[in-house]
């Protein structure tokens, strides 16, 4: 399995062979660090610890900083499982060219957070009636509950206003349009999940 982790860049268009555009979002690439390995007989279970981005040594904690040792001041830190043992090591570094153009990955990031909708915004509740009397309900939500439903009560999950995004989102078969080494750079065909600066999940 391969994985990376990158930031959201912004998003522009490329020009295929055929002289088509086709929407891209770029997405940097700082190498990973792998900083710990974990193995079935040790911790119970196969996974690898990447270290990604990069943070003034004076921002990081001493708990961090004993943990990953003389390997950097990394941003964050993000766990991989694995089905298989890693065949990794401590320190070793992951780039950009694991992923070569045309593979077809699976991406996942924290989508970008739009405070309090209503039901229409948040779920696409059409609304109400605006003739028939109907004077300010073209974007009520209607009945949530009855006697028929949950006894009388309003039931669980029901689908209301409320704080939307902010949520994890994973987008699978995303195709890769091109590789940057030299740049640290990933181009992704379509729409990726967040806003510009926010951590994404690259999974092969």
């Amino acid at each position: 399995m391969k994985f990376l982790l990158g930031t959201k860049v912004n998003m522009t268009q490329v020009w295929d062979e055929q002289g088509n555009a086709r929407p891209v979002t770029i997405v940097s690439v700082s190498p990973n660090v792998i900083t710990q390995v974990k193995t079935v007989e040790k911790d119970g279970y196969s996974a690898v610890q990447l270290g990604y981005g990069v943070r003034k040594p004076k921002n990081v904690n001493k708990a961090v900083k004993g943990h990953v040792k003389e390997l950097g001041s990394f941003q964050g830190l993000r766990e991989w499982k694995l089905t298989v043992p890693a065949t990794q090591a401590i320190g070793d570094k992951i780039g950009v060219d694991i992923f070569k153009k045309g593979d077809e990955v699976t991406v996942s990031g924290i989508s970008k957070g739009r405070g309090f909708q209503g039901g229409v915004k948040r779920h696409g509740f059409h609304g109400g009636s605006r003739t028939h009397g109907q004077k300010h309900s073209e974007r009520e939500p209607g009945a949530i509950g009855g006697a028929a439903r949950a006894g009388g009560r309003v039931a669980k999950g029901m689908r209301m206003a409320g704080r939307m995004g902010g949520e994890r989102v994973t987008v699978i078969g995303l195709k890769i349009v091109d590789v940057l080494p030299e740049e640290n750079l990933i181009l992704i065909e379509g729409a990726v999940p967040g806003r510009r600066g926010t951590v994404i999940e690259i999974r092969g």
